[in-house]
Parts: structure tokens; sequence; C-alpha cells
């Protein structure tokens, strides 16, 4: 009897930039889904200093957030087994394959690019570094010949600017590199405690490893409107609401709204539902961490073992490149 095949894995690559600590935007837009692929799919997943020069220029702050969000990974449950995990700094040979894409990278590619246009109209130096940004990424993604890359909508256009970059190469050269695809991630816009987007660069962020007065101080300093107890509230406009149902059953998120709805709750006794539910969900995780915090040294020789098992596959790859662009392999 034939055996059933089985379909095949993709070979999936991901990056997070080590510029704060780790809050629960970062939980929601990619650790969650990271932790989850890791256990179906090839991943190699690097934490992104390079591409934090871009906007970071604080070197101690820099080795302290990589550290940071390699033990928060390993304490969400990253098997490095199973994934590779490293930073990206330690492959040395994606700055070589940066320099390479660049030659076959169109000008209006990079020009057109969305992230670089946002960045500078908030006002960051517009470097070289930061205008090659998508190169950069393209080089993290082919080297190791990704099939699959998870972003949010705002990050599409970079695999696709990648795409153009490899098209580019097999064309200009020969064949090297798959084309990859972008995975959508299906994480939700999580909300800062003012209520845009949760992110460091907005200061509203609540970090994963707040708990105590800590944790009651940001979840208390969440926007509101000013509807008093008595007043019924749409739990569909409310940032506390929001986080709540990010954490919550359908059943609590469906009594909360019950008495939103009703009136006679106030938003001081909603911050102290949310507040309950995130010591409660993220307590196992917050002892792990602090246990592995503890222990640097394994944290180390993780990513550098990772880096080890990158960078076998990243020399493959550089050697092809460098033969079919005429230099020594």
């Amino acid at each position: 009897m034939p055996q059933e095949r089985l379909p095949p894995r993709h070979r999936v690559l991901s990056g997070i930039q080590p510029t704060g600590k780790p809050h629960l935007g970062n939980y929601f837009g990619a650790i969650q889904q990271h932790i989850d692929l890791h256990r179906k799919e090839e991943c190699f997943y690097f934490i992104a200093d390079y591409h934090a020069l871009t906007t970071m220029h604080d070197a101690d702050e820099v080795r302290r957030n990589t550290f940071e969000i390699a033990a928060t990974y390993l304490a969400f449950g990253l098997d490095p087994s199973r994934a590779v995990f490293f930073r990206q700094s330690d492959v040395a040979e994606v700055t070589e394959l940066t320099w390479i894409l660049s030659t076959v990278a169109g000008m209006g590619l990079l020009e057109r690019a969305h992230s670089y246009k946002d960045k500078v109209s908030r006002g960051i130096t517009p470097t070289v570094g930061l205008f090659l940004y998508p190169v950069l990424m393209a080089a993290d993604i082919l080297i190791y010949k990704s099939t699959v890359v998870p972003v949010g909508q705002d990050q599409i256009q970079h695999v696709e600017i990648t795409r153009d970059i490899a098209g580019s190469f097999n064309a200009t050269f020969r064949e090297v590199f798959p084309l990859p695809d972008h995975r959508l991630s299906e994480a939700p816009k999580v909300p800062g405690t003012d209520g845009a987007k949760m992110s460091k660069s907005y200061d509203n962020t609540i970090e994963l490893t707040l708990a105590g007065k800590p944790l009651r101080k940001k979840v208390m300093s969440i926007v509101t409107d000013s509807k008093t107890v008595e007043e019924p509230k749409d739990p569909a406009t409310c940032t506390v609401f929001t986080l709540y149902s990010l954490l919550a059953s359908e059943k609590e998120r469906q009594e909360l709204a019950d008495l939103y709805r009703k009136g006679g709750l106030g938003y001081g006794q909603a911050k102290e539902v949310l507040l309950e539910k995130i010591e409660d969900t993220f307590a196992d995780f917050r002892m792990r961490y602090a246990k592995i915090v503890a222990d640097p040294s394994t944290v180390e020789e993780i990513l550098r073992t990772g880096a080890m098992r990158a960078r076998s596959v990243a020399a493959q790859t550089l050697a092809e490149v460098r033969a079919a662009v005429g230099f020594r392999a």
C-alpha cells in the first residue's frame, strides 16, 4: 500500500527588532504566532539588531533589548532545537549579500518604500541605512532561501520588494533564489494606553514583564471617554475592553460587554478586571522569564548555537551567489 505523502514544510523567516522592551503589541502581533508556527514549520527567527541601527545608537540599550527579546521568546516556549533562533549580527554573510543585491535593486523600487517615507515623515533622519532597509530585509529572507514570511499589512510591500530584487538577480545572473510569499498575520491591532497602535515610538506600551504596582499604574493610565459610572458604554470603542478581549474567553468577553451596555460599570472597575486578567494570563511567563534572565550564559549559548546553524545555511547560499556573479565561491 503506497505511503501517504505529507505536505512539504515551508521555510519560514521572521525577525523582531530590539528597539524596546517586549510588550502586549509584540506578543499578539508576532511572538504568539511565531511560537505556534515553529511547532509546524521549519523556522528561522532572528533578533534584527542590524536593522535596529537605523533608529538606535545606544550600544548598551541594543545589547539589553536583544537579551530581553531572546529571554522573552524562550520564556514563552520557543524550543531552540526546533527553530533556528539567533542574532542577525552573528551572521556576517547577510551583509555581503546585501551589497550584492543592492547592485540589482532599482532606485525607484526603494524610493517607493512606504516604510522609509513614513519614518522620515515622523522625524527620523533619512540615512543611507534607512533607505537600504528593504535590501537588508531582502538579504535576510533570501540568504536562507525562505519560502514564507509572516508579516502585518504594513510589511507586505517589503516582501514584494524582496521578490522583485530576487527576480532581478535571477534574471541578471542565474537562478539562485526562490521567490518568497508573504503570509498575512491574523494578529489584531493592539491599542496602546492612549488608544493608538501600541508602539514604543508612541510611549503607550504595556510591557509583558510588568506586574504589581508598575502594571497597575500602566493599566490605570489607559485613556477612556468621560462617561459616568451610571451611563451605558460602547465596548467596541473602549481600549480597556479591546485589550481585555484579546485575553479573555468568548464567555468572559460577552459578560463584560453586557455590563458595559447595561450601565453601572465604571471605567475604573473595567480596568481592575483587565488588570487581573493580564496578571493571571502572564503569571507563568513572568516566572519562567525571571529564571531565564538569571542565567544569561545559557541565553547567550542558545543564540550562538542558533547563529552557527544559520551561518551554515547562509554560507551555502552565499557560495552560490558568489559563483553566479563571478567571484571565488
